[in-house]
């Protein structure tokens, strides 16, 4: 019989695992608060409370503990979204409740719209990494959207994914100039919530227009 005290080796290799877990979320939160400008290792182990030459023991480079975090950002970002789709409905109520999910997740992970845009956009060392991910999360976006509306032309999976996600991701992007020129605070939840109203409307103008046969 296994005795139920764990060995050495166990000991070593479950304080090790909780020590990696422990840099990843400094890791994360890091990125969260700070952006990629200033994710480093020293950065990363002063929020993690290690030494600095553990970043390298346990996640080899810089560069693989970002990607590390973006795939759990982009993990969490599909898992919710395949929830919303699992629930049984019509057209138009997968379309919605797909919506809010995605507008509640893009609100909770603000911070990563403004790091994934601005390293496509600018070219910034992950850039890369980002345009894998996105890529990857594009093409099963896309393949949800393929039994919802017309396969190509102007009202395809792919116009009508890439419309959707900027009308939600931008109001995130541009909500520190949003909140200057409108003068008022775009991001508190009375505004949200018209922010959301707003953006069921269009996709229900969409969605009118489809079975209108437009």
């Amino acid at each position: 019989m296994r005795s139920s005290t764990a060995q050495p080796g166990e000991r070593q290799r479950d304080s090790e695992k909780v020590r990696a877990t422990q840099i990843l979320n400094a890791a994360s939160a890091l990125l969260a608060e700070a952006g990629s400008d200033g994710f480093t290792a020293a950065a990363v182990a002063r929020r993690a409370g290690v030494n600095k030459a553990l970043i390298f023991y346990y996640w080899g480079s810089v560069a693989d503990l970002f990607e590390r975090v973006l795939q759990g950002y982009y993990d969490s970002h599909r898992a919710a979204l395949e929830t919303a789709l699992s629930v049984a409905g019509t057209k138009r109520e997968r379309v919605h409740r797909l919506l809010d999910t995605y507008v509640d997740f893009m609100q909770d992970n603000r911070a990563y719209v403004r790091i994934v845009q601005h390293q496509i956009a600018g070219g910034g060392p992950y850039a890369a990494v980002v345009q894998r991910h996105y890529a990857e999360i594009t093409q099963w976006a896309l393949s949800q959207l393929e039994p919802l509306v017309p396969s190509s032309g102007a009202t395809s999976p792919r116009h009508l994914h890439f419309s959707i996600s900027a009308v939600v991701v931008n109001y995130f992007t541009y909500a520190p100039g949003l909140a200057e020129a409108w003068g008022h605070d775009p991001l508190t939840p009375g505004a949200l919530a018209e922010r959301r109203a707003h953006v069921h409307w269009l996709v229900d103008a969409c969605l009118d227009s489809l079975e209108r046969g437009g």
